[in-house]
């Protein structure tokens, strides 16, 4: 087995999107390259309605495919194609946009006002970009939650972990997509498959990343629930970990312990030509979308 090197830890960075949603950017409208096959990662988080309210109103996607997961609160959505609903705490959509689709997303809070979520864009290879929009909503309760003897605790999102295998399928980035709980001073190893591209996004709490070439545990500064952690190497809230190659990644948990989302894929490997919600290859496929988009030809009958 081969550890996973931190290629570079950094913070999602404040930013404004649809009608004035305030969000954090962990990664996005940089080099697609990066972290190929997945193009932008947000993480919606507030406490205060006027921040979220405004929400997504109505927009296009093409070319690419969206995946949403809520923590509290809710978002309702409507589309193009007659889809609407809601999604709670806990539950995820997928949505393919292939040839094109117009939706709308809404952010409704709990009822103590707090809201959060994240949303996954995935790219499609040349040959999906056009393929038939489709939705995949999966409730909390169909997503597989497992628990080790140590308290660590996975929910399976998308993918096969540890026996268990994720509701969302027929994904064309072929991802694992883990929601994983350390309880503090608990080290955990976890399996990657070699030829995916990898990271991790902190939400809660805080954890050592070990690095191939300095293992969590080196230059020691605290004790935690038995075990020893450099606390200058923790990863905390809102922190974005990029992994290299390997097959396995390590971590340690804080004082607090640490929840993060592990997210892997196999990349594409193809030209990118990206403005705004579409995703195509080529500069030209790209002004053609946005001329139907402005002649009313964007929204393609379903086959």
């Amino acid at each position: 087995m081969s550890l996973r090197p931190t290629l570079e830890t950094r913070k999602a960075i404040p930013t404004m999107e649809g009608a004035g949603v305030k969000l954090h950017r962990a990664f996005g409208f940089q080099d697609p390259s990066e972290l190929d096959p997945f193009l932008l990662f947000d993480d919606f988080r507030n406490e205060r309605p006027q921040d979220y309210q405004a929400g997504f109103p109505w927009h296009p996607h093409r070319g690419i495919e969206t995946i949403t997961y809520v923590l509290s609160g809710s978002v309702e959505h409507s589309d193009s194609l007659g889809n609407n609903g809601t999604l709670g705490a806990g539950d995820v959509q997928w949505m393919t946009a292939g040839s094109g689709i117009l939706h709308q997303e809404m952010p409704k809070g709990s009822q103590t006002g707090q809201m959060h979520g994240f949303q996954l864009w995935g790219n499609l290879p040349a040959a999906q970009k056009m393929t038939t929009p489709r939705y995949q909503d999966v409730p909390r309760k169909e997503i597989p939650e497992i628990m080790d003897d140590d308290g660590t605790v996975v929910r399976v999102i998308v993918g096969t972990f540890w026996g268990k295998t994720g509701p969302v399928d027929g994904i064309a980035a072929d991802p694992q997509y883990l929601d994983i709980q350390i309880p503090a001073g608990v080290k955990k190893t976890f399996p990657i498959d070699t030829y995916r591209r990898a990271f991790a996004y902190v939400f809660e709490g805080a954890g050592a990343f070990a690095d191939a070439s300095r293992p969590a545990g080196v230059l020691l500064e605290k004790e935690v629930g038995g075990q020893e952690v450099n606390i200058r190497d923790m990863s905390g809230d809102r922190t974005l970990v990029r992994f290299g190659s390997g097959d396995e990644v390590t971590v340690q948990a804080g004082p607090e312990g640490v929840r993060f989302l592990l997210i892997s894929g196999a990349p594409i490997n193809e030209p990118v030509a990206w403005h705004g919600p579409i995703v195509m290859n080529t500069r030209t496929e790209l002004e053609q979308a946005f001329r139907e988009l402005r002649n009313g030809r964007f929204i393609r009958p379903a086959h």
